[in-house]
C-alpha cells in the first residue's frame, strides 16, 4: 500500500496475503489437502497466536529493514516524465530525429515536427508507466531510464538520428545502461496482446550493433611486453 494513500498495518498485509496464497495453495492439492498449513482459519486466514504467524511477521519486519538499509532510507524517487520532455524539447527543434519511412503528406515542418514530438512524448511516456513496474528507479538514475524511453519510442515509431548519427551520440547514454533498461522493460512488456513483435527484433539487433561498435573503437588490451616495460 503507498504511504500517503491507504496506509495498511502488517498483521492486514500478513492476513490477506496468506490468505490468497493458502487459497491458491489448496485447490492446487485437491480434497486430500497435502502441504496446507493447520495454522488457517475457516475463511483463510492465518492464526495470530500461531508460531507461524509470529515467525512471518519478524521474517517480514527483518527484510523491510534490509530493504530500508540498502536504498540508504531514500524514499523519495524522481519520476522520468520531466526528463521525457526536456530532452525531446531539445530534440526535436535541432532536428536530430527523423522518419525512416515518413508518412503520408510529411513535409519536414513545424508542424510536423510538433506532431512527431507528441507521438515521440506520448510513447515514451508509454515506456516510462512500464518502467514503473519493476526496479529501475532504484538501479539507474531518471534521467538515464528518460533516455532509454525515448530510445525505445523512437524506434517503434521508426525513427532514425539524422546526419548518419548514432542513438548513443544524441542520447549521451552508455551502452551498458541503455541495453539493460531496454531489455528490462521489453521483457515486463513482451506478452502484451498487439505489441509490434518485429519492433522488439530490430531493438534487439540495433543494440546488438551497438555493443559490437563499441568494443571495436576499444582500444586493445596492454600486451605482457607493455607490461613489464612499464614495470622496469
Amino acid at each position: 500500500a503507498k504511504t500517503e494513500e491507504c496506509p495498511k498495518k502488517l498483521i492486514q498485509v500478513i492476513q490477506e496475503c496468506y490468505r490468497l496464497k493458502h487459497n491458491s495453495a489448496k485447490r492446487s492439492a485437491g480434497a486430500k489437502g497435502e502441504g496446507l498449513s493447520k495454522n488457517v482459519t475457516s475463511e483463510g486466514y492465518l492464526d495470530v497466536k500461531s508460531e507461524e504467524f509470529i515467525k512471518l511477521k519478524d521474517r517480514i519486519l527483518l527484510l523491510e529493514r534490509i530493504i530500508l538499509h540498502t536504498i540508504g532510507f531514500e524514499l523519495d524517487i524522481t519520476h522520468p516524465y520531466k526528463h521525457l520532455h526536456d530532452k525531446l524539447s531539445k530534440m526535436i527543434p535541432a532536428r536530430q530525429l527523423e522518419y525512416i519511412d515518413p508518412p503520408p503528406g510529411w513535409n519536414a515542418g513545424r508542424k510536423e515536427h510538433e506532431e512527431m514530438k507528441l507521438n515521440l512524448l506520448q510513447k515514451a511516456m508509454n515506456f516510462a508507466n512500464d518502467s514503473m513496474h519493476t526496479s529501475l528507479c532504484l538501479q539507474f538514475p531518471p534521467e538515464t531510464i528518460a533516455y532509454t524511453c525515448v530510445y525505445l519510442s523512437g524506434q517503434f515509431l521508426r525513427m532514425k538520428p539524422t546526419d548518419k548519427r548514432q542513438w548513443l551520440e544524441i542520447l549521451e547514454i552508455d551502452i551498458e545502461d541503455l541495453t539493460s533498461i531496454s531489455l528490462q522493460i521489453m521483457e515486463l512488456i513482451a506478452d502484451r496482446k498487439g505489441l509490434d513483435k518485429k519492433g522488439f527484433e530490430s531493438i534487439q539487433n540495433d543494440l546488438k550493433k551497438f555493443k559490437e561498435n563499441v568494443v571495436q573503437q576499444r582500444p586493445p588490451p596492454p600486451s605482457d611486453r607493455d607490461v613489464k616495460r612499464r614495470r622496469v
